[in-house]
């Protein structure tokens, strides 16, 4: 048995310059950090010759065509494994919530595949194997910052050139700097789920119009500033004002980001002492970020009616093996 682990993912800014309609004609560049909250995928050695996938439902085929779950069939078909083998996904964290959770799926699905087979693979070629599998083949219209996110782990700049290109930037900080972060970070649900695919195909068309494709910009540069703001020693209230700035402009692009009970609550937290925060992921529901003083922290939970929470600390490691059993095919 082989169990890989890989971890979600809080995107701080520049989400949306990181799809082609974008970063082919600009680069784009996103700011993000993963949690310790992971996805878990186990795979095993099967007796019978067919393949079991359990998830929230379970599958038994004979052959990789039948496969309903598309992610599942398309990294066995990548990976040449069609027999003898079984797989399990486990989630911390639902789906739709805004964590980056499909490609943190499909980075430890590859992960796990790949060691079975008895090859290490890179964080690059996990990546890049994964938008190719999410984006080329299933035609999802998503970017490519979760799967580099969830690949490479910890605190990174995440630049999209237009040749199709990303370069991963480990950001400098100072450990306490991250601490202090995590101690004045709130992740709220909205108690909403939304379909991502459907914002960012909206969202993808409309970057053509030229107000938008001048607000993405906009975000595109703010995550060099936050960058700038979290590097070194850190001023974290220069950060959280930042991140403000890119939920308005965010806010402006419109696409099903935001609706008025997410505005109502996001107004209500910098009532009670939020410097800033956003909506994560693509927007329209899912867990909400906001940043104060850890003082302020009750009074945004009470003007928010004591939502659900999750708490977290920063992951620094990106997917990994973390289970190898003695035997592990048959």
């Amino acid at each position: 048995m082989i169990i890989s682990q890989t971890p979600y993912r809080v995107s701080f800014a520049g989400g949306g310059t990181d799809l082609p309609a974008f970063y082919t004609r600009e680069p784009g560049a996103v700011l993000s950090v993963t949690l310790n909250h992971h996805m878990y995928v186990t795979v095993s050695p099967r007796f019978k010759a067919s393949i079991r996938v359990a998830y929230t439902k379970t599958e038994i085929c004979d052959s990789i065509d039948d496969i309903q779950h598309t992610i599942v069939r398309e990294a066995l078909r990548m990976t040449g494994l069609e027999k003898h083998i079984e797989i399990t996904t486990i989630g911390d964290v639902p789906a739709g919530t805004g964590l980056g959770s499909s490609s943190s799926l499909t980075v430890g699905l590859l992960c796990a595949l790949n060691a079975y087979k008895g090859q290490v693979t890179s964080p690059t070629k996990l990546a890049e194997d994964a938008c190719k599998i999410e984006i080329d083949i299933l035609k999802k219209p998503i970017g490519r910052q979760d799967q580099y996110a969830a690949a490479f782990g910890s605190l990174n700049y995440i630049k999209f050139n237009p040749d199709h290109t990303v370069e991963v930037e480990p950001v400098p900080y100072h450990p306490e700097t991250l601490a202090e972060l995590e101690k004045r970070t709130l992740l709220v649900y909205s108690q909403q789920q939304r379909d991502a695919d459907k914002i960012l195909a909206e969202q993808s068309a409309g970057t053509q119009e030229k107000d938008k494709f001048s607000v993405l910009k906009a975000m595109r540069d703010l995550a060099d500033e936050m960058r700038k703001a979290i590097s070194g020693d850190g001023d974290l209230d220069a950060f959280a004002e930042l991140l403000h700035e890119g939920w308005l402009l965010k806010r402006s692009l419109g696409f099903g980001i935001s609706n008025s009970g997410i505005d109502d609550w996001y107004e209500a937290a910098r009532k009670a002492g939020a410097q800033g925060g956003k909506l994560l992921g693509a927007g329209g529901g899912g867990f909400m970020l906001l940043m104060a003083p850890p003082e302020k922290h009750d009074k945004i939970r009470e003007a928010l009616g004591h939502p659900q929470e999750l708490a977290f600390k920063i992951d620094r490691r990106g997917s990994r093996i973390i289970f190898i059993s003695d035997r592990y095919a048959f």
